[in-house]
């Protein structure tokens, strides 16, 4: 077993700058189905600062040591079940991923809301950060029921890093391959739980707000407006798309909320996983961030905040999809071709830039 001191040594190493970062942070999650029956998991990953996010593998029988503010050792386990997906800088903890038996999860802030449990004197061998819920949910449980039954056994510790940095202020969600789904919050000190039948999350406010805002937005469809007569004059649409006239298309949570609802749920479903996949990237496209089209408030220094990674799982194949912001081609690491059983969690480091192909004449044909 790790020594808790060099863990939490390596967690505030791994995720100080996790915290300190914009306080915007603009993730979407989806979901989508394959006629097949494969279910896609996909999101996006905003922040101010280069978390240099690399594909971790976490094996069986790993061992970890959860953290609690007090500074005595949280919660220990050891991981039933591998899983793969994204770590920040070179920690063994995941903030977004699937596992072996096609439970994923993904970790998103919602700053302004979120607010841990008390941990009683006696209580620290129950709890953990919120850094680490993902990594307890995608290593323990195989759907999303299990998950939801465990949740009141453990405290989820409001855990600062350090003197300089604060609690990152977390809720998640978690999906299994039969399509269920769970959104996952921390209000007040109390755990609450909401099915989540759409698939979507984004930031603040509370998830239960955020359907209720839909209502808001029933009037949208994908279907183009029929023309209107007034007096013998015929109006039609100027263009394609006028079923979805009013979609909002900031960067602000509500807006990506109701954006994700109705592009997920109208868009077409690929035969197979891995078209779902595809079809998940570009729906995810609407949500990407370009350096410097979200800026903090005038005379605020603080990074722009960007997509750095967007990343979809296939849950029937334990396959993890994503392209990074400097590298556009879609990479998949296919869970089931490691050593489930290693010693040791493997790291695969991204790369930077992708490059980019240049057609040269003599290579054309007519």
């Amino acid at each position: 077993m790790r020594k808790f001191v060099r863990y939490a040594a390596l967690v505030c190493a791994a995720f100080a700058l996790f915290v300190s970062g914009s306080r915007a942070v603009a993730c979407t999650g989806i979901r989508v189905e394959a006629e097949d029956g494969s279910i896609i998991y996909a999101r996006t990953l905003e922040f101010g600062i280069n978390l240099q996010s690399q594909v971790l593998v976490l094996p069986r029988q790993y061992e970890f040591v959860g953290t609690t503010a007090s500074g005595k050792p949280g919660l220990t386990w050891k991981s039933k079940f591998a899983a793969v997906g994204m770590n920040a800088y070179d920690s063994d903890l995941l903030i977004d991923g699937v596992n072996e038996h096609g439970l994923a999860a993904g970790g998103f802030y919602m700053p302004g809301f979120a607010e841990y449990q008390t941990i009683n004197p006696g209580e620290e061998s129950q709890a953990i950060a919120p850094w680490e819920v993902i990594t307890w949910i995608l290593t323990n449980f195989t759907n999303v029921d299990d998950v939801r039954a465990a949740l009141p056994g453990i405290k989820v510790a409001a855990a600062p890093f350090d003197e300089r940095h604060g609690v990152p202020p977390l809720h998640f969600i978690t999906h299994d391959e039969s399509g269920n789904s769970l959104v996952i919050e921390y209000v007040d000190g109390k755990l609450y739980t909401y099915a989540n039948p759409i698939g979507v999350i984004t930031n603040s406010p509370t998830f239960d707000w955020h359907v209720t805002n839909l209502r808001n937005y029933v009037n949208l469809t994908a279907n183009n407006v029929p023309p209107v007569a007034l007096d013998g004059l015929r109006l039609s649409q100027l263009g394609q798309g006028s079923g979805l006239k009013g979609l909002p298309g900031d960067f602000t949570p509500p807006s990506r909320f109701v954006r994700a609802v109705a592009l997920s749920q109208d868009a077409n479903r690929g035969q197979t996983g891995v078209e779902s996949v595809r079809e998940a990237f570009h729906i995810l496209d609407s949500f990407d961030i370009p350096r410097g089209v979200v800026r903090p408030s005038e005379g605020e220094r603080e990074p722009y905040e960007y997509t750095q990674w967007t990343s979809a799982s296939d849950l029937k194949s334990r396959t993890y999809y994503f392209h990074t912001y400097d590298n556009r081609r879609v990479r998949s690491v296919e869970l089931t071709k490691f050593n489930l059983d290693a010693e040791q969690p493997l790291t695969i480091v991204l790369e930077d830039e992708g490059a980019i192909e240049k057609l040269e004449p003599e290579a054309q044909t007519q």
